[in-house]
């Protein structure tokens, strides 16, 4: 079982961090090259999905490449992490993501802090990102708990990428990287008061989806 390891916390901030340096400065390049919706969002998901894979192949080794509480909880309730651990990645998660996006601001010649009014509101999209995280898990559960832990990185930048285009709400599945989306008032962002709904979504996604995928793959764990 994982123990609270500052190398750990190290990459799971970094980590963190480059994702949202990536979705967030990827968003403010799209905006200034194009001003075609359907076009940025094609820049914005294939660099998402881009920077994953390779962050998840670089630091896997160290941390696990979690970049997103729900699924450090996912691997709690696992057994894989115990719970300092737990919280010192969530804590590393979030910070991370803050610094990523105050990366990313300060990139493209923008205030470090620069809070978004970009309205992402409504139930369907709240429904959008319950989805998304549900199948989030499903690719996590299905992939590395099946054995295939090699195959991981490409799966889930491959469903991030793709989530991107068929949910609402353009699959953020991530309370940290929700978090720090509310600080970049771009293409990428979403106003604090959207961001309420999408982290609710996200854990009511996750307290349904966790048992369910604990179940379905109960068969198949690898330890």
């Amino acid at each position: 079982m994982s123990t609270l390891d500052p190398r750990k916390l190290g990459a799971e901030f970094l980590g963190t961090g480059f994702l949202v340096t990536g979705v967030v400065g990827s968003g403010i390049m799209a905006e200034r090259l194009s001003d075609d919706v359907g076009l940025q969002l094609l820049e914005n998901a294939f660099a998402t999905a881009g920077v994953l894979l390779a962050l998840i192949l670089a630091l896997g080794p160290v941390s696990g490449a979690h970049f997103n509480p729900i699924v450090t909880v996912a691997e709690r309730i696992r057994g894989t992490v115990t719970t300092p651990v737990l919280f010192g990645y969530i804590g590393a998660q979030i910070l991370g993501g803050i610094a990523g996006v105050m990366t990313a601001n300060i990139m493209f010649d923008l205030a470090a802090i620069n809070i978004s009014d970009k309205d992402r509101s409504g139930f369907a999209l709240m429904f959008s990102e319950g989805i998304a995280t549900i199948g989030l898990l499903l690719i996590i559960y299905g992939v590395v708990t099946a054995g295939r832990p090699t195959l991981a990185a490409a799966t889930v930048a491959a469903y991030i990428g793709g989530a991107y285009w068929f949910t609402s709400s353009t699959s953020f599945a991530n309370p940290a990287v929700t978090i720090a989306r509310t600080m970049s008032n771009s293409f990428a962002g979403i106003d604090p008061s959207n961001a309420v709904g999408f982290i609710a979504a996200q854990i009511v996604a996750a307290a349904i989806g966790i048992p369910l995928l604990c179940w379905l793959f109960a068969n198949n764990t690898d330890g």
